[in-house]
């Protein structure tokens, strides 16, 4: 049994900054990660670029040199990499939490590999682990993915994206040049207004020459191993098709958050109820930082603008100890 002051579920980029200010304030700390360090951006596609600049993403004051003004994903990993090891920050990486319950004042928290006590627990886990799925006949197909990685694998394929978000827009391009034939499938009436400024153009272009085929307002209704089904404005159509990258969103763990005891807002964004001033939740003891604070809008938060979640977090602790 490990005895600390708090356990940091997520080692992310917050889930990093978090610990850095645990370590910096004198208090003992475990960040628990599920997979590689920020597990997150190693599984964002591999060409993958920020919409942040780079020292929007810095943690710490640390400084972040990109080549370009926004970073890629590669440079993310190196950066958030070298300052968990040159802080010799302590995280345990491929090391899944199974479950979290508490008597009177402190919690057990119990991973694949160890069983942890703590009085504090911080929640950094994100919201990209879980995609929202379709719910329609052949989602479970081997050919498709809520994931994209890398282009090369799709060149020469009929590739359905469906989404028009920057991770639909962005495997929808990518996948082109390399040789797929790209058909989109949107269920609103234009591509998504969040998509990065300088990436808009490029796919307006190529849907308007007609290199890749859109559907707007549509919906798939079904997927087949050699089709995909459709629901237009108008009509159900059949398209052939090699592979489905279903990149309609992703959403925070809920089931863990539940289990713990947060409720959340009423509404349909189901906000995870906190403490603006501190990020401690209904359940004594327990912080939120980071994306998974805004429940179901994951566009509130992301790393530049819930750094400011670890300071306030590790005050209050140390300040509750003292």
């Amino acid at each position: 049994m490990k005895n600390f002051d708090i356990v940091i579920i997520g080692g992310g980029p917050i889930g990093i900054a978090c610990g850095l200010e645990a370590k910096k304030n004198g208090l003992s700390y475990v960040i628990l990660e599920k997979g590689p360090i920020v597990n997150s951006l190693y599984n964002y596609p591999v060409n993958m670029q920020f919409f942040s600049s780079s020292e929007k993403l810095e943690i710490d004051e640390i400084p972040f040199i990109s080549k370009e003004n926004k970073p890629r994903r590669s440079e993310a990993l190196e950066y958030y990499r070298r300052i968990a090891s040159s802080n010799k920050l302590n995280i345990n990486l491929f090391e899944k939490v199974t479950s979290i319950s508490k008597v009177e004042n402190e919690f057990t928290i119990v991973s694949e590999k160890n069983t942890y006590k703590s009085t504090n627990i911080v929640i950094a886990t994100g919201f990209y682990d879980l995609p929202n799925t379709l719910e329609i006949p052949g989602e479970d197909l081997p050919k498709v993915s809520h994931y994209y990685n890398d282009p090369h694998f799709y060149s020469g394929q009929k590739v359905v994206v469906i989404g028009a978000s920057n991770s639909s827009v962005d495997a929808a391009l990518e996948c082109y040049r390399k040789g797929a034939e790209v058909t989109m499938v949107i269920r609103g009436s234009e591509v998504g207004h969040r998509v990065k400024y300088w990436v808009k153009p490029d796919i307006i272009n190529r849907i308007e020459e007609g290199s890749i085929q859109v559907y707007y307002n549509t919906n798939v209704k079904e997927i087949t191993k050699e089709t995909v089904i459709i629901q237009t404005e108008k009509r159900i159509e059949t398209l052939q098709n090699d592979f489905v990258l279903a990149l309609t969103g992703y959403k925070p763990n809920f089931v863990l958050l539940n289990k713990i005891g947060i409720t959340f807002s009423n509404d349909e964004n189901k906000i995870p109820n906190y403490n603006d001033e501190t990020m401690e939740t209904n359940v004594s003891g327990v912080y939120l930082a980071g994306v998974v604070c805004g429940g179901m809008d994951t566009h509130k938060w992301f790393i530049e603008n819930s750094r400011i979640h670890a300071k306030k977090i590790i005050a209050n602790i140390k300040k509750l100890k003292e």
